[in-house]
């Protein structure tokens, strides 16, 4: 079955919401096994939304809409959905009583709007939001399948598991596929690819997929296959080997975060860490922090931005920023080791840098960044070169830091260039 997206909304064309509701069923329906052929991003316009479905609706299709369910004005969809079938609202009891109830429970009074909420086309199938008082609908006609849902995140993501995917199951012969993801960091797509090659040929040459997904210092690389679970050994085999292969890169898979694989080493080892940061100002920090149980394992940071902080909290002399600056491997040194002692803790990481857009020099243009470790065995401090883009530059500081810790801690070896 393919399967078209509608979008409704906007806020969407404008750019003021950014549409996730279309990456997360694109995302569903292919784990599904179901085929996404297209995701259409339009305006709550009667005539807009008429011309698209006339253009999705088609027999083997599922079109799935999202947005303009709301209980105000400019929430037109459901209105427009009964012209295309040719069909009328009613009041739905059904769908009434859960409004009631919804408004009940929170001791809110229920308004006109809200009741209009029960108006529900004849011809639909409720959809029961049990998150929010607009239902979701199902229509099938020729063929063909149409869905429409609240834009609502959160709403839009509970009926589709609770009402639409066990609807599809008992209609569709679906042919899940199945896939794990391989987590990398510190490498570009194009190095990892040659570094690989062989990995991959073999891979491909078995029947599996491969597709890279690179975003801001990490590449995910999603191995998949059509013949559903029976194929989970041997992609297991594929990642087991890769990591093997590139420990300094391969960090994890598939949920895992860099934040997440270090809580985990941190707590089997028994280890504290701590921080000292300049140009990332506490991400690092935040970044450990987000693990729940964080308390076990990081015991504090210092966000010492200013040379004088990096002085008075941190340690460092100010001769040794004086003669070789704040973005130097001396200063870093310093901060890394200092801060160990201060904060009492197993590891210490530190970071100082020039995240943009100004601040560069010939030395240290825009996107140089020293990071250093301080463990109970050495120091290891590496400079890294980025980019332009400051933000960008901030997210691939904690992303190398927490990469060079965890190669620390583990005993492995990075390259000779950036790890």
């Amino acid at each position: 079955m393919q399967v078209e997206l509608i979008s409704i909304g906007d806020e969407l064309l404008i750019g003021q919401t950014i549409n996730t509701n279309a990456a997360w069923l694109g995302k569903t329906f292919s784990e599904l096994g179901l085929h996404v052929q297209a995701a259409h991003t339009i305006a709550d316009d009667e005539t807009e939304i008429l011309s698209t479905l006339s253009r999705t609706v088609k027999p083997g299709t599922l079109v799935v809409i999202t947005g303009g369910l709301g209980p105000t004005k400019d929430d037109i969809t459901k209105h427009t959905l009964c012209t295309f079938f040719g069909t009328s609202l009613e009041l739905n009891q059904e769908v009434l009583k859960h409004v009631s109830s919804f408004f009940e429970k929170r001791g809110r009074p229920m308004l006109e709007s809200n009741i209009r909420q029960a108006d529900f086309p004849k011809t639909a199938e409720v959809l029961h939001n049990a998150l929010g008082t607009a239902p979701g609908m199902w229509f099938e006609r020729d063929g063909a399948i149409v869905v429409s849902l609240p834009g609502v995140p959160y709403e839009m993501k509970g009926i589709i598991e609770s009402e639409v995917i066990p609807r599809l199951l008992k209609r569709v012969d679906t042919n899940p596929v199945f896939y794990k993801t391989v987590l990398t960091q510190g490498i570009g797509e194009s190095f990892l690819a040659e570094k690989m090659a062989d990995w991959e040929n073999r891979l491909r040459g078995e029947g599996l997929s491969l597709a890279y997904l690179p975003s801001p210092g990490q590449v995910k690389l999603r191995i998949s296959s059509k013949e559903g679970r029976a194929s989970e050994s041997r992609i297991d085999d594929y990642m087991r080997e890769l990591g093997q292969r590139l420990p300094q890169y391969v960090f994890g898979q598939n949920l895992d975060t860099l934040a997440s694989v270090i809580a985990g080493i941190c707590i089997e080892k028994k280890l504290t860490l701590g921080t000292v940061e300049s140009c990332t100002a506490g991400g690092i920090a935040a970044e450990i922090t987000a693990i729940p149980g964080s308390s076990a394992y990081f015991l504090g940071g210092l966000v010492t931005y200013s040379n004088e902080l990096k002085s008075k909290l941190a340690g460092v002399n100010p001769e040794t920023i004086r003669m070789h600056g704040a973005v130097s491997r001396e200063t870093v040194t310093e901060m890394c080791e200092n801060g160990r002692k201060v904060l009492e803790t197993d590891y210490c990481i530190a970071v100082s840098g020039v995240a943009g857009p100004d601040g560069g020099s010939e030395i240290n243009p825009v996107g140089s960044v020293w990071i250093g470790i301080a463990g109970p065995n050495r120091t290891f401090v590496r400079k890294f070169v980025f980019g332009d883009d400051r933000s960008r530059n901030i997210r691939m500081t904690i992303g190398a830091a927490l990469n060079v810790l965890r190669c620390e801690i583990l005993g492995i070896a990075l390259d000779s260039g950036r790890p």
